[in-house]
């Protein structure tokens, strides 16, 4: 099996972004520095080893990047049973091949994680013609990845209540008037002052009509009285993600029309986490999401009377799915299903939540304000709800609770910024 770490990526020139670790490598050995490589084997005996190609020590270069860990630094931090300089990764392979003529190949070719490592040294050991089968890592790493440890779920507790004391800070700072890349700093600072390292991923604040915009990251126009923000955002910790949303009224009170569809918003969150049991898909949840939304705004006129199809009819106002894996990735364990040859919209469908699994449960509404065929009062709302979910052998547990939810609660917690 052979797993690349991730290597530099800069912006211009010599200035590097924050470096990200590739996840299937953290997840595999803990290893942050890149330009490495994972190779673990398997004999027939069933016994196994591990080795880790990486950055060889370099006084010049760590005086700008820092300390490295080396070939004694890497055993003692990782565990594995080998380490070497990643320039013998050629070498390695090359002896590898003449020693081996029948073995399985376990590579992800399709996903390339560090083109360097791939274009110098992979490409020609993995294209070469030898009796072996060449079979995708990813598929055997997220079926693992997908069903969470008892320290992963205490790390994702984490992040989630990291992340929702955070909401309540940046709840406090809004005030009409506000900029959206203020509430954005807010959020990045009140995580980091938490511990976490990083924000999840590029917040969404959207004031106003900017919200129906699902994923509105620009966060650089200013929020008037009487608009609501959507928020969508969460903190990595310690490589494990949280992805929350929460919709408020800047102005600190929500109108009689706000509440309105912010109250179908929540109902419908609610009842769809109470589904969130082993035994359920995610397209069962999404499917009596859309059910609910249908039946939710044909009461108030948003879809006409007469409309039989009420699933289809309520498609439009979310288009989006109400799930999807959460954990070391925002978007988690993508290729996890349980026939390779499905569809990526089956692969909500045949996959059955299972216990220690975390999911998101994110129902919205989204009335754009040039929607001319909805009542007026309605028109330039963006309202989503989200949560983080555990899924256990009884009820749900939601990670993300401590971000308030009750419209009560939000205008309390408003009247005090």
């Amino acid at each position: 099996m052979l797993v690349p770490s991730a290597t530099k990526q800069f912006m211009s020139q010599k200035i590097p972004y924050p470096f990200h670790q590739n996840t299937d490598f953290l997840y595999l050995c803990g290893f942050m520095e890149p330009d490495s490589l994972l190779v673990m084997q398997c004999n027939n005996s069933e016994s196994a080893n591990t080795t880790l190609f990486v950055p060889k020590r370099n006084i010049e270069e760590e005086k700008w990047d820092g300390p490295r860990s080396g070939i004694e630094g890497t055993i003692q931090l990782t565990g594995v049973d080998k380490a070497f300089n990643n320039t013998e990764i050629e070498g390695y392979l090359s002896k590898y091949l003449c020693d081996n003529s029948d073995f399985v190949l376990w590579y992800n070719e399709k996903a390339i994680v560090n083109r360097s490592l791939q274009e110098g040294v992979l490409k020609n050991f993995v294209r070469e013609d030898k009796h072996y089968k060449n079979e995708n890592v990813i598929t055997a790493l997220q079926a693992l990845k997908v069903l969470k440890s008892p320290t992963e779920i205490e790390i994702m507790r984490k992040s989630c209540a990291i992340a929702s004391e955070s909401f309540i800070e940046v709840m406090k700072y809004s005030y009409p008037g506000v900029n959206e890349h203020y509430l954005y700093a807010k959020m990045d600072y009140e995580c980091r002052i938490r511990d976490a390292e990083i924000l999840a991923y590029p917040p969404v604040v959207a004031g106003g009509n900017r919200a129906n915009t699902i994923h509105y990251i620009n966060n650089n126009k200013i929020i008037e009285d009487g608009d609501l923000v959507l928020m969508d955002a969460g903190c990595e910790y310690h490589g494990y993600c949280s992805d929350i949303t929460r919709t408020w009224p800047v102005s600190g009170k929500f109108t009689d029309e706000q509440r309105c569809i912010y109250d179908i918003v929540l109902r419908i969150q609610k009842k769809c986490l109470e589904c969130c049991v082993p035994g359920q898909t995610m397209n069962q949840i999404y499917v009596y999401m859309l059910d609910l939304m249908g039946k939710e705004l044909q009461k108030i006129g948003i879809i006409p009377q007469n409309c039989s199809n009420l699933v289809e009819a309520a498609k439009p106002f979310c288009p989006h799915h109400v799930s999807h894996y959460l954990g070391m990735d925002l978007h988690d364990t993508d290729h996890v299903t349980t026939n390779q040859q499905l569809q990526p919209d089956r692969y909500y469908n045949r996959r059955k939540l299972q216990h220690n699994q975390v999911i998101t449960i994110e129902p919205g509404i989204y009335l754009p304000e040039d929607s001319y065929n909805i009542p007026s009062e309605f028109r330039g709302m963006g309202i989503r709800i989200e949560d983080n979910v555990l899924i256990t052998s009884s009820k749900p547990e939601v990670l993300s609770s401590g971000a308030p939810k009750e419209p009560e609660e939000i205008e309390m917690i408003m009247a005090r910024s």
